[in-house]
């Protein structure tokens, strides 16, 4: 039986927990489970999926003969902001997980070129890894991916160049996201933080994953104290849902994991 082991970040936790929760392929779905990973084991029991649950990557075992075997890691958010610590994270993991598995699919774009030659970075990790593409080249981060990718995320930032993108993951974690990045969420910091970057838009993205409304209840806090104007542009899955069937055809067209 395939096994196809997903990383990813908190970000994206609502994205793929639609995605799995669509696919009458999957046979079973086991979460590694931490801290980080609540977010998608409640998104999934939300999505009448309930996820085996294991302590840590070595626990994983396939239940069972059958279609396809799904093994999930969540990593810890912002890692992205500090370039060496998302790459040393995500190649440990990978080998962690590439030890049970047939392939990856990670849950990253270029992240700040932390993953610009993900083939390189992830040589070893034991098993092909996916990487969500933008044409020819790895999507540039979680809202490339949800916005439709570079060409549309460049449009947006030359129409008004002070724009916040809020996409379902930002919406629900921007707090915890600000704190790891400077230590403590010190709200005068952030204003003037964005006010010298002339920040002056929320950008909402919403997609199938998070309807438009539960986006805008998240950010309300967010607008309150940054009086930014709310402004709404339609995302969706579809690099996301190319990348995941790409990886399904490898599955199925490799003779190692089909003999």
């Amino acid at each position: 039986m395939p096994v196809l082991g997903i990383l990813t970040c908190e970000i994206l936790e609502l994205e793929f927990a639609f995605l799995l929760a669509q696919d009458p392929d999957i046979d079973n779905i086991t979460v590694v489970e931490d801290r980080h990973s609540m977010g998608i084991i409640e998104a999934l029991e939300a999505n009448r999926v309930s996820p085996k649950r294991i302590p840590m990557m070595r626990g994983f075992a396939p239940d069972h003969p059958g279609c396809l075997d799904i093994v999930i890691r969540v990593m810890e958010l912002a890692l992205h902001n500090r370039k060496r610590l998302l790459q040393d994270a995500l190649v440990k993991a990978a080998k962690e997980m590439g030890r049970y598995t047939d392939a990856i699919m990670l849950g990253y774009g270029l992240c700040g070129n932390a993953l610009q030659k993900p083939e390189e970075l992830l040589a070893d990790a034991g098993a092909p890894v996916f990487i969500p593409m933008d044409k020819d080249h790895p999507v540039d981060d979680c809202v490339g991916l949800i916005i439709g990718g570079r060409e549309c995320y460049y449009q947006e930032q030359c129409n008004v160049a002070g724009t916040f993108f809020m996409i379902p993951g930002w919406t629900r974690h921007w707090e915890k996201i600000f704190m790891k990045e400077y230590g403590e969420f010190d709200v005068e910091l952030m204003r003037r933080i964005f006010g010298m970057s002339n920040y002056e838009r929320s950008l909402i993205i919403p997609n199938p994953a998070l309807p438009v409304e539960q986006m805008e209840k998240n950010i309300e806090e967010f607008t309150r104290l940054f009086g930014f104007r709310t402004e709404i542009l339609k995302g969706n899955l579809d690099m996301l849902t190319r990348t995941w069937d790409t990886v399904k055809k490898y599955l199925r067209q490799d003779p190692q994991v089909n003999p």
